[in-house]
């Protein structure tokens, strides 16, 4: 075990945290540069070239190996598993298939539409909806190389578990009616799936690296660069105040101000990183990525067009109160990950 333990160390640190490039950026810093790394603006520069890199090896190597497996479950053989199943059980996948498929709540809205006028339940959409964005395999991996395997994969279990709740809590409540009329009358035409070869799955791969990296590098750099001012210039005893145990309303406020943001998961690490660097609570710094992610404004505006307005803020409401209470559970629990 404590062999498996020691590789298992060396694999995280080497390969996830990448130790290595830490220490080469750190090398570029105060060498070439002329800076120390311990002061503000060597700190800052360092953690924004280390964080920068590290980020987009990682994004391109694991969007590359997501989307190979994602080219085995195109929208419509999704929509074709998905329609199989009812109840809970629809919930359970229709979260887990959200985990393979698009990167962001945008893009997870198309989607949205095509499942809702196939006619499959509203609650197994919404699910969907709601782990899409906000819990995928690439993310996992990035967690792991920031925040170690405890938080990672803690975050993705409750972000599986929230959309499971409140997918079926919409299916509960019969709300089928607050979808806007003309996606129910969008032609659904069940058209076979051709079987890709490999030569395309690994075409597919790469052309959705470029996509992604061409809408996501602005977020990530301007999450990388309010990360490297968090973590060097802001004063740890004003984090605490505001969003540290200190305020015990810190969890409401990472929400609220989470919610505004358009980012994906990519862009809100750096910051989440930075806040947990300076002592924020796991579960104050789990809750503002998930408001970013599955809650951001421009996604709304989306979903607006697609639903009603009270499903609209039943849908807001439940993720909400899932996240706020996540967020002070893992708070309360949070020396379970020390």
């Amino acid at each position: 075990m404590n062999i498996l333990a020691m590789i298992f160390g060396w694999l995280n640190d080497q390969l996830l945290k990448m130790r290595w490039l830490s220490e080469l950026v750190r090398l570029l810093v105060e060498k070439v540069f002329g800076l120390s790394v311990s002061e503000r603006i060597g700190g800052s520069i360092h953690f924004f070239i280390y964080d920068t890199i590290k980020i987009f090896i990682l994004l391109s190597l694991l969007i590359f190996v997501i989307s190979y497996i994602q080219s085995y479950f195109p929208p419509e053989r999704t929509k074709k598993i998905l329609g199989k199943i009812k109840g809970i059980k629809g919930n359970i996948l229709g979260a887990l298939l959200g985990t393979i498929t698009p990167f962001c709540s945008c893009s997870s809205i198309p989607i949205f539409i095509g499942f809702t006028s196939a006619g499959l339940p509203l609650g197994i959409t919404f699910s969907f909806l709601i782990s899409s964005p906000m819990v995928d395999l690439a993310s996992l991996m990035l967690l792991i190389s920031f925040f170690g395997p405890k938080i990672a994969i803690a975050y993705v279990v409750v972000g599986l578990i929230l959309a499971v709740i409140g997918g079926t809590l919409i299916d509960k409540l019969g709300l089928e009616k607050y979808v806007e009329g003309y996606v129910r009358e969008i032609e659904n035409v069940d058209a076979e799936v051709p079987e890709m070869t490999r030569k395309e799955r690994i075409s597919y791969a790469k052309e959705q690296v470029r996509d992604i990296i061409q809408r996501v590098w602005l977020y990530v750099l301007i999450g990388v660069g309010i990360g490297a001012a968090i973590h060097n210039w802001i004063p740890q005893s004003i984090i605490e105040n505001v969003v540290g145990g200190n305020n015990p309303f810190a969890v409401l406020l990472a929400t609220v101000v989470g919610i505004p943001m358009y980012a994906d998961i990519f862009g809100t690490l750096p910051i989440a990183e930075a806040l947990f660097a300076k002592g924020v609570g796991v579960g104050t710094v789990l809750s503002f990525m998930m408001a970013v992610t599955a809650l951001s404004l421009p996604s709304m505006i989306m979903l607006s067009k697609v639903v009603k307005p009270k499903l609209l803020a039943i849908f807001v409401s439940i993720v909400s109160a899932g996240i706020i209470i996540i967020g002070y559970l893992f708070n309360a629990f949070s020396y379970i990950f020390v």
